[in-house]
């Protein structure tokens, strides 16, 4: 009994989770131009679905623009938050760094803090470098969220790493960059990986810190959505969102898979 209600209480929150997303994908095959549930599509009916705008995504010059700027975007952010974020995981995972636990509350603010707050001290301290409507200070911003992500990541990875390898690397006359490539990063290559991915999939989410910062030439996909959210109810925002949640599902798959992975390594 007590095992049944265990299970109903786990499908009922699981159910309450995920149905706001399970009801995008039918929607997003809808044939009308509004977000309507219509009776051919309970039933079933082959005419009340359509691909028509996974064609106006993929289709419309506004959302490949976004596309690529998302993109561009995430990528950067993904290779300056897992540089930036690595190497300050190893400098805290040392028991001789000074003020430990002061730099890591610094780092991981961003998490803490909310975003909103974030993005307008942001966003007033860009405009007086002249960094707003720019891809680098999108990149820059992002990068900001992103880097607490990839140094919890990291240093997940460092909590099982033999630092008595690096020693003996050392002795034998290697340099410490040698050292880092040839010991240390092959061995949390995972736990970057998975850094990264969660940097790639934060720049990919953000929607806040655009509004501050992107222009008309710099909007990503979140900033079209949530504009379409308050001008017109289109279907293709449900076509959006169906597609970066596959993104999502493909990304949280490599990470579980990166995870047993390293899993298993370390057992070995």
């Amino acid at each position: 009994m007590i095992r049944k209600t265990y299970y109903l209480i786990c499908g009922s929150v699981f159910f309450f989770m995920m149905a706001p997303i399970l009801i995008c994908v039918p929607l997003s095959f809808n044939t009308q131009r509004y977000l309507t549930f219509t009776p051919g599509m309970l039933a079933l009916h082959r005419d009340a679905f359509s691909l028509r705008w996974y064609a106006s995504f993929f289709g419309s010059e506004v959302w490949r623009d976004a596309i690529v700027n998302s993109m561009v975007v995430g990528s950067l952010t993904t290779l300056v938050a897992t540089t930036l974020g690595t190497v300050a995981a190893i400098g805290l995972s040392r028991r001789d760094t000074p003020f430990k636990k002061i730099l890591l509350a610094l780092i991981l603010s961003p998490m803490i803090v909310p975003v909103i707050v974030t993005a307008a001290g942001i966003y007033f301290l860009f405009s007086r470098w002249g960094l707003t409507q720019s891809i680098t200070g999108l990149v820059i911003a992002h990068t900001i969220v992103a880097v607490p992500l990839v140094v919890i990541t990291v240093s997940a990875a460092l909590a099982r790493f033999d630092y008595d390898l690096v020693k003996a690397s050392l002795s034998l006359s290697a340099s410490p960059i040698e050292t880092f490539f040839r010991v240390t990063l092959p061995l949390i290559a995972p736990g970057v990986a998975s850094g990264a991915i969660f940097a790639f999939a934060t720049s990919l989410d953000e929607v806040v810190m655009a509004l501050f910062i992107a222009g008309v030439d710099q909007r990503t996909i979140p900033l079209i959505m949530w504009s379409g959210i308050r001008e017109e109810l289109s279907p293709t925002i449900l076509a959006a969102a169906v597609i970066l949640t596959m993104v999502s599902i493909c990304m949280l798959l490599t990470v579980e898979y990166l995870r047993a992975w390293s899993s298993k390594f370390s057992n070995a």
